[in-house]
Formats: structure tokens, C-alpha cells, sequence
């Protein structure tokens, strides 16, 4: 009596593996493409403006463009940090306008016990950033003590900050915040308009916080805390990660650099109004997840965001260097906010593909070869 033995299809399994693999190999290529997607976006903004303008790409002009774009890029690494823990911070454009009027309060004159004081431009400077951080450390309580939604608690703290700034101004602006020999509070202007071997001091501002952010998330045990937050609330919690003082400091971290940057505004401009920074929170958003970091929280880092400000930062002066039209500046601002939010999303479905496609590629058997 004979029994016949199936044999498998391996030429059917050779190939279905192939493809699974050839599939996986496409999607990881696409994904490199999306990861870079704010340095190619640079580069076309560079070359396109370089052809149209002679005068975008000279020394003179990209000084002043990096100039701008620190003013952003610093609010940007504050709002990474909060975007890497799954959250948002819509407060800081209003913190910008806070900051500079506590700068032109104190720089005004205090009156305390009946003597006007003018503090020096250091205590000043210390004080507006303590008033940004506290901002922030309020965001904080609201999402982990009273667990409001990160979205409703910064919205409600972005109307609280600018009221505030209406408030103590009374809707003016603080002109000639030159300071006055005679009263020792000179010096704010170097903040905005300060060179250090001919390089605005802001942008030494921002490589310097740009490399404290960068150890704090690599090498520091905050960053891993604030890695796995963002990827998995829960699991951290179970793991031990300090969740809600993770939380805390990342919105108190962003309120400081929105406080940093509306000082720079307020010193570039020597004076400082209490509608300074409307809108910010926007562009810093934009470049964050121009520079790869995921709404969802979990992925992002400071390179791509520092990529993502000057894509951001580019565009507007490119389009006032050819003279674009302010209306049309906004609309075409808005439509980069919302193509790198698709971006976004469209790079997370292809991860999610590439992680199922190489999965269907381990599990394909391959065929033992006989003798």
C-alpha cells in the first residue's frame, strides 16, 4: 500500500516572501521620504526663491532671515517638548505679548512703598520668564491635576495670558525701552539687536537652547520619560515613569522659551505691545510637525523642528522678498500648516504599513532546500 506526501508549493511561497519583502523595501522608502520631508522642503524653498530673487541667498539676508526665524525656532522647542508628550500648547502666543509688557512695566518703574524703582535689565529679563514659566506651570495643573484636555486648558490660558497683558497695559504700548543711563536699566536692546562677531545675539539664543533641549532628551532619564509618554501613557505609568511631573515641566519648559522669545521681540523692537505674538502658536505647531514630530506624541526631535522654523521662517521672507501679497502670504501659510499635518498622518499609515508588511515578510516560511 503506497501514500503519496503533499508537497508544499515553493515556488508559490518564494514568491509570495519576495513581494512581502519587495513591499516592505517600498514602504521603508517611503517613510526615509517623509522623514525628510522638511529638508527637501527647504531645498525647494532655497532653490525656488534663489531663482526668482538675486538678493534672497546673499550674506546680508539670511542673517536677517535666521535672525526672524529664531524668534520661532525657540517657541518651536519649547512646543516640541509638549508635543512629544502627546499635548499642545496654544498659550504661548499670548505669553510672547505677557512677557514683553512685564518687561516695559518694570522697565517703566515699580512703584513700591511710594518710591519708584527700576530694576536692572537682568532682574527684569529673569522676571518675565518666571511669568511665562508660571503660565506654563498653570497649563500643567489643569492637565494633570484637574485633567483638562491640553487643547481646552492652553485655549482658556491663551485668553487668560492676553487678557492679562491688556489688563497691566491698559491696551498700550511701551515705547523706548531703551532704558536711561542716570537709572542703571539699559541694555535690554541687546536681546533683539546685539551682535556677537556679527551674528545677532538671538540666534546664539537658539543654537544654545537648541543643544540644552538636545541632551536633555538624549542623554538625560527626562527625555526617556518624555518619549515614553508620549508613545504610551499608560505603559509608562505601570513603568514607573513619573507621568504627571513629566507633564508639568514640559508645559512650564514651552511657556519659558514663549517668554524668551516675546522678550527678543520686545528688544528688537525696543518697545512692546500687549497684541505681540497673535498667531504664534501657529507657526511654532507648523514647525514641529514640518520637522517630522508626531501630533500623537511618542516621535520628533530637534533638528527636524529647527529644519521645520526655517522652512517656515524661509517661506514668509521669500514671499515678502518677491513681494507677495500679505493676504496671500496667510493663505499660502495656512495651506503649509495643513499639508504637514497630512504629511503627518499620511506618515503614520505608511509606518504602520511598512511594521505589517515586513511582520508578513518574517512569517512567510521559506521552503527548506533538499538534498
Amino acid at each position: 500500500m503506497s501514500t503519496a506526501t503533499a508537497q508544499p508549493p515553493t515556488t508559490e511561497r518564494r514568491e509570495a516572501a519576495a513581494e512581502a519583502a519587495a513591499q516592505a523595501h517600498r514602504l521603508r522608502l517611503l517613510n526615509v521620504a517623509f522623514e525628510a520631508r522638511a529638508f527637501i522642503a527647504l531645498a525647494v524653498l532655497i532653490i525656488v526663491f534663489s531663482l526668482l530673487s538675486d538678493t534672497f541667498l546673499t550674506v546680508t539676508n539670511v542673517i536677517t532671515m535666521t535672525k526672524h526665524v529664531a524668534i520661532n525656532g525657540i517657541l518651536a522647542l519649547g512646543m516640541l517638548l509638549v508635543i512629544l508628550k502627546g499635548g499642545i500648547d496654544l498659550s504661548v502666543g499670548s505669553i510672547v505679548g505677557l512677557s514683553g509688557v512685564v518687561a516695559g512695566e518694570l522697565l517703566g518703574g515699580v512703584k513700591l512703598f511710594g518710591v519708584i524703582a527700576y530694576p536692572p535689565v537682568w532682574v527684569t529679563i529673569l522676571v518675565a520668564i518666571a511669568v511665562g514659566t508660571m503660565v506654563g506651570a498653570i497649563n500643567g495643573i489643569l492637565v494633570t491635576r484637574f485633567n483638562v484636555a491640553p487643547f481646552i486648558a492652553t485655549l482658556g490660558m491663551l485668553y487668560v495670558a492676553r487678557g492679562a497683558a491688556l489688563l497691566i497695559s491698559d491696551g498700550e504700548t511701551y515705547p523706548n525701552l531703551g532704558g536711561d543711563p542716570e537709572l542703571g536699566n539699559t541694555g535690554f536692546d541687546f536681546l533683539g539687536t546685539g551682535k556677537l562677531l556679527g551674528i545677532p545675539v538671538s540666534i546664539y539664543l537658539l543654537a544654545l537652547l537648541a543643544i540644552v533641549i538636545t541632551v536633555l532628551i538624549r542623554k538625560a532619564p527626562f527625555g526617556r520619560w518624555l518619549y515614553a509618554t508620549g508613545g504610551n501613557e499608560r505603559a509608562a505609568e505601570l513603568s514607573g515613569v513619573p507621568v504627571r511631573r513629566v507633564k508639568a515641566r514640559v508645559y512650564m519648559i514651552s511657556g519659558a522659551c514663549a517668554a524668551l522669545s516675546g522678550l527678543i521681540i520686545a528688544s528688537e523692537l525696543t518697545s512692546a505691545a500687549p497684541q505681540a505674538g497673535e498667531t504664534f502658536e501657529l507657526n511654532a505647531i507648523a514647525a514641529v510637525v514640518i520637522g517630522g514630530a508626531a501630533l500623537s506624541g511618542g516621535r520628533g526631535n530637534v533638528r527636524g523642528t529647527l529644519v521645520g522654523a526655517f522652512v517656515i521662517g524661509f517661506l514668509a521672507d521669500g514671499l515678502v522678498n518677491l513681494g507677495v501679497s500679505t493676504f496671500w502670504q496667510i493663505l499660502i501659510k495656512g495651506a503649509v500648516i495643513v499639508l504637514a499635518v497630512v504629511l503627518d498622518q499620511g506618515q503614520q499609515r505608511f509606518q504602520k504599513r511598512g511594521a505589517a508588511a515586513a511582520a508578513a515578510a518574517e512569517t512567510v516560511p521559506t521552503p527548506a532546500k533538499t538534498p
